[in-house]
């Protein structure tokens, strides 16, 4: 399976896609946030402020929308799963901050009663959601290596809720309307800033049993996994961003850096266990916040990894697609990732990805430069990252031998006569994704 992450695409957008995203192989497309948000935010971290649980309402489309997209998407055997904000709510500059979602909305409301009816998700809107006793008050987060402070303290102004036993209530209310609306899975937004009691609160609930559900535990570093990522993959049953194996990636492909690392990384914990991974070489709070930029990958070394992920066994491979939100501020960020999961050479991993899902990996070669492995016995993933092109002659027992495989990125082919051992010629800084012709 491959998601598609839609980040910021309006819901309509979507919906015109999806035919082309089940020729293309996407199993399934996670949407931008669809709690109520500021319908007139256009910038993308509106999306990430929510004002009120109970309506499915943004700046990318309403609850209508979303049914029409959620419908197409089945009728094409696409599972959609929804990106849910539960940490915190929006940062508003009015007088009652911790009432939501506040007078002057639930006015807003009662004068547009038919508006706000056909966006209704569940409830009564005549009543509050929250009110100032939900919310930590401790001020924002000032050391980001204590848990505890990451957990109850305010993270860039946003209220905070609590655990208390309303807020867990609504939130478990939430999800529960969310699944008889059809979503598919859920991914859910800063984990590391909620406490296992609120993620346990949902995660745990029996209806939820047959979805998908993943969380963002932000850790880029061994000490963020060993204070962040390690004790939630303990906690709970949800899969993860595998942000260890995202570090791991970008160590192997720096300068000094080796290939080796990416044979089996799982083994020795630099990445997490195959059935717990959501795997990913960029996300969005990559490109849109300064303090991550540093950790993107150089922009060839980015498709090189994407088709690492695609290649290798386990994990939930992620490919991230916007719509050049970050190139206002970076314009060598322009068209970098808009459109990207569309591309010939995605197509290609794609369908190398689809082929072999479940086959198991055997290593073939690796060196400082070169990773070489087979899935099953039908394919082969070359990867060159120096910048000059080598020979590896590879063992071919357990392939299909004889057999042609084309390289499903290039369209090249190569035979397998009989022989023992085959001379790989894969040029520099190239992936080959070689697949038997069926």
């Amino acid at each position: 399976m491959v998601i598609l992450h839609a980040f910021n695409w309006k819901y309509s957008d979507i919906t015109k896609k999806i035919p082309d995203l089940k020729k293309l192989g996407y199993a399934a497309v996670l949407i931008p946030p669809p709690l109520y948000s500021d319908v007139n935010g256009t910038e993308w971290w509106q999306r990430y402020q929510p004002k009120d649980y109970r309506l499915l309402l943004s700046h990318l489309g309403g609850l209508p929308e979303l049914r029409q997209m959620l419908d197409t998407a089945h009728e094409h055997e696409i599972k959609i799963y929804a990106d849910i904000v539960l940490n915190h709510m929006a940062n508003e500059f009015r007088d009652d901050k911790y009432d939501f979602p506040g007078k002057a909305e639930l006015e807003n409301y009662a004068r547009n009663s038919d508006y706000f009816e056909k966006n209704k998700l569940y409830g009564n809107l005549a009543e509050p959601l929250f009110s100032h006793e939900h919310f930590h008050h401790h001020g924002n987060i000032q050391n980001w290596g204590d848990a505890g402070e990451v957990q109850f303290r305010n993270l860039s102004d946003l209220p905070d809720l609590n655990e208390s036993d309303h807020v867990m209530e609504r939130q478990r209310e939430l999800f529960l309307h969310l699944d008889n609306f059809g979503f598919d899975g859920f991914r859910i937004d800063a984990v590391k800033h909620i406490t296992e009691k609120q993620i346990d609160n949902t995660a745990d609930a029996e209806f939820l049993t047959d979805k998908f559900m993943f969380g963002e535990v932000l850790a880029v570093s061994e000490r963020d996994l060993d204070i962040y990522m390690r004790p939630f993959l303990a906690a709970t049953h949800m899969s993860a961003y595998d942000f260890a194996l995202f570090m791991t990636i970008r160590d192997a492909f720096a300068i000094g850096g080796s290939m080796r690392a990416l044979q089996n990384p799982e083994f020795d914990e630099h990445a997490l266990p195959w059935h717990r991974s959501v795997t990913f070489v960029n996300n969005h709070d990559l490109p849109l916040n300064d303090g991550f930029r540093g950790l993107m990958l150089d922009k060839h070394d980015e498709l090189l990894a994407t088709a690492y992920i695609m290649a290798k066994d386990g994990g939930v491979p992620l490919i991230y697609s916007d719509n050049n939100e970050s190139a206002n501020r970076f314009p060598e960020d322009r068209d970098r990732w808009s459109g990207f999961f569309e591309r010939k050479d995605v197509a290609g991993m794609l369908k190398f990805h689809n082929a072999l899902h479940g086959e198991q990996q055997y290593d073939l070669y690796a060196d400082d430069n070169v990773l070489l492995f087979r899935r099953g016995n039908k394919g082969i993933f070359a990867l060159n990252k120096s910048g000059d092109g080598v020979n590896v002659p590879f063992w071919t027992f357990g392939a299909v031998n004889p057999g042609t495989y084309t390289d499903t990125i290039h369209g090249y082919t190569i035979t397998l006569s009989g022989e023992e051992f085959f001379n790989l010629f894969i040029p520099p800084r190239t992936v080959q994704m070689w697949l038997l012709n069926e």
